[in-house]
């Protein structure tokens, strides 16, 4: 498996993670914020990602966030400052286009943790850009893509409408 991942000189973002065991149909998750999972070790989001796409038929996971800044807890991207990162929306943008002209399609994944905090339209506007088709797994109650690390294997994929995924106070 290739594994690779774009992580700040600081350390303190990651802006792109990539597991690619061959080369059909790469998935884009896009969730809130990046964890512990780097190029070499991957975290339970990451391990679910791939698990999610297998069953789905791809070949390659591609990891995008809302926000660049690593942390275990959501929490704490309100006290980093500037969590977007410096170099966040490039990685977004290179990575929906690559996925794109592969054939691939975004999994929106934010969770309600990504509600409110003003980068949902932002990050939807740039994957819609790169000619993504926008799915999700789930969607909670209020249409925000529900986060895949407890959601069941048996989850289908759905895409979501421009309404469902505006930001959701």
């Amino acid at each position: 498996m290739h594994r690779s991942a774009v992580i700040s000189d600081c350390g303190a973002f990651r802006y792109h993670l990539e597991r690619r065991w061959g080369p059909a149909k790469p998935m884009l998750f896009v969730m809130l914020n990046p964890s512990t999972a780097d190029a070499s070790e991957d975290d339970p989001t990451i391990r679910k990602c791939v698990g999610f796409a297998e069953r789905h038929g791809s070949e390659s996971v591609e990891v995008v966030n809302l926000f660049a800044f690593r942390a275990t807890d959501p929490r704490e991207l309100k006290r980093a400052g500037y969590p977007v990162g410096p170099d966040n929306h490039r990685h977004i943008r290179l990575a929906a286009a690559s996925v794109a002209r592969r054939g691939g399609l975004a999994v929106c994944a934010w969770g309600a943790n990504g509600r409110g905090l003003g980068a949902v339209q932002v990050v939807t506007e740039l994957l819609r850009q790169g000619g993504l088709p926008l799915h999700a797994l789930f969607q909670l109650a209020d249409g925000t893509p529900a986060h895949p690390l407890m959601l069941p294997y048996s989850s289908k994929l759905a895409c979501i409408s421009g309404a469902q995924s505006r930001e959701v106070a």
